[in-house]
Order: structure tokens, then C-alpha cells, then sequence
């Protein structure tokens, strides 16, 4: 296990799901704050039910310095459509956590679950993030910092597709399943294509399967 501390603990949400945002979490952690996590049985957020990871976030939100980003689906297509790499898009989005957290409190480490190679996040470090260590793990979920990161994540993606499912009054599944693609044909039934634009990730295929 790696043992530098302070460390920040970058996660995201919402990456293999059809409908919604990308969310982009960081969890700054001291490392006499490691057994707090324990204790709140804190761990990869795909484990944990929905109800508790959203008391779990709310505590995490409060002990630790904390900061989200999170690109809605509009702004997702737009980004992707100039990017065209999901692991660029998440390499920018990781990169922002990181400064904002830097911005409030300095660490010499960043720590994130391993998705592609490291340049995809350095590339877009400004001043502070430039000069911190960038690990990259695999199952970095392990580590409590990202686990948080985790759980924050996941709790956000989830309050942002209960705002989508009551606006357009509709419960948006999630993933990418044939279950995805009825309720898409269904959205675009009664609101046209465009309504993909503003609640889903265009470059899936479910995205050609629904228009069809």
C-alpha cells in the first residue's frame, strides 16, 4: 500500500453509464484520518448499496477537504466531440480535482484508479499539480483516499440522475443495457433525438441503436 500522506484520492462515476453525467471526485486525506474511513466501513462505492453511499458522502463531504466536477451530458458530447478519448476527457477531468483540491490545501501526492497512461492527467496540471507525484494504481479503489473519492463520486451521479429522472419525469436506468435503450426509444418518441443531447453520452451505442 502506498504511504505518502497527505494524499488526494481522485475517482470518477458515470463512465459506462448511457444516461447522465460524467463525475469527477477528490478526497484530500491525512493519514490519522485513514481510520475514520475504516470506521465508516468506506471501500469501492460499486459495493456499497445507494442509500448508504449517499450518508457515506454526506460524512465524507463534511470531515474532508473535498472537490467534485462534473460534466453533464451537453457538455460531455461537446468535449468528446473535440477529444474524441474518453480517457483524455477523464484525464482533464481528474487533472481539474486535483488543482481545485491544491488550490485549498497543498499534498505531495495524487492518486487515482489506473485507466490510461499518466499523461492524460499531467498534460493538463497547471502550476501546483506539476509539482506533486501522480500515482496511478491498479484497483486503486483500494487505497481509502481514493475509495472516498469513490463514494463521493458515485453519490453525486446518483443526486444528478434523480434531478434528470424528475425533469423529464422518467426513471433513468442505469448502465447500458437493452432496459437503456427502451428508455431511450421512448424519450425520443415523445421529445425528439435531441433530448439524447441533453441527458446522454452520444458516442455509445446505444446512442445509433435509439435513433435507428
Amino acid at each position: 500500500m502506498i504511504d505518502t500522506w497527505p494524499i488526494i484520492g481522485v475517482d470518477e462515476s458515470g463512465k459506462g453509464d448511457f444516461f447522465g453525467p460524467l463525475v469527477v471526485a477528490g478526497v484530500l486525506a491525512e493519514r490519522e484520518q485513514a481510520p475514520l474511513l475504516a470506521e465508516w466501513g468506506v471501500r469501492d462505492s460499486k459495493t456499497i448499496a445507494d442509500r448508504r453511499v449517499i450518508d457515506m458522502a454526506a460524512k465524507i463531504r463534511q470531515a474532508f477537504i473535498v472537490d467534485v466536477v462534473v460534466i453533464g451530458p451537453e457538455k460531455y458530447n461537446e468535449l468528446y466531440g473535440r477529444i474524441r478519448n474518453l480517457n483524455r476527457l477523464l484525464g482533464w477531468g481528474h487533472a481539474r480535482v486535483i488543482e481545485n483540491i491544491l488550490a485549498k490545501k497543498l499534498a505531495p501526492a495524487a492518486l487515482s484508479d489506473k485507466f490510461g497512461d499518466d499523461r492524460f492527467i499531467i498534460d493538463n496540471l497547471q502550476k501546483e499539480g506539476k509539482k506533486i507525484e501522480l500515482i496511478q494504481m491498479v484497483r486503486g479503489e483500494a487505497h481509502p483516499a481514493v475509495a472516498a473519492a469513490s463514494v463521493v463520486a458515485r453519490a453525486e451521479f446518483l443526486r444528478r440522475m434523480d434531478m434528470l429522472s424528475s425533469e423529464y419525469q422518467v426513471v433513468l436506468p442505469r448502465g447500458a443495457s437493452a432496459t437503456v435503450d427502451a428508455v431511450g426509444r421512448e424519450l425520443v418518441r415523445k421529445n425528439g433525438p435531441g433530448i439524447l443531447d441533453k441527458i446522454a453520452k452520444r458516442h455509445f451505442k446505444n446512442y445509433q441503436k435509439i435513433i435507428c
